[in-house]
């Protein structure tokens, strides 16, 4: 599968504003990925870091719905992270708040995520920007792992694509031409 990374600080040449942009495009229809970015049972297969795994995953993708999820890391730790939804355009952009649980189980600092989702013919290009974190360093931690999730993401996708049609979004694939 073809895709293109692209992570760049906001402010490049200047001071960093805790803040960072990734971009990458997949081989899929925006419906696909879209539909791939708002169902439990898919970002259960594919959310978090590689080496981490998804526990559980509810989601209410619905301005004002809630989502949370549990991941367990490599080391074995439970994390919690959960937000809210803002803003949601079918096939085109979701806006969300995302915080990760303190180890007491309190919510930890809240960023905003957008993810902007470009139509490109049979292909995707995902914009994902994330802000304002607390630190620079917990910026640039976010920053090396959400490459990681997306390469999940594009794997997930790609074996999605090769399967038999089982699910409506393997038909929509196979429909598509992919």
């Amino acid at each position: 599968m073809a895709a293109r990374n692209m992570a760049t600080p906001l402010n490049a040449g200047g001071s960093h504003d805790r803040a960072f942009t990734i971009t990458r495009t997949f081989d899929a229809p925006a419906s696909v990925v879209f539909e791939l970015w708002t169902k439990p049972h898919h970002l259960k297969r594919w959310w978090g870091s590689k080496g981490f795994v998804a526990l559980s995953f509810e989601m209410d993708v619905r301005p004002g719905g809630a989502w949370n999820c549990c991941l367990r890391a490599p080391d074995g730790t439970e994390l919690h992270e959960r937000g809210v939804y803002r803003e949601i355009a079918e096939a085109k952009k979701l806006i969300f708040t995302y915080a990760a649980d303190h180890p007491d189980g309190n919510p930890g600092h809240q960023t905003l995520v957008t993810v902007d989702f470009a139509a490109l013919g049979n292909k995707t290009k995902v914009t994902l920007r994330q802000a304002a974190f607390e630190s620079i360093v917990a910026c640039d931690e976010y920053e090396r792992g959400w490459p990681g999730c997306l390469e999940r993401f594009a794997e997930y996708l790609a074996n999605n694509l090769t399967e038999k049609a089982t699910d409506p979004v393997s038909a929509r694939l196979q429909e598509a031409g992919q």
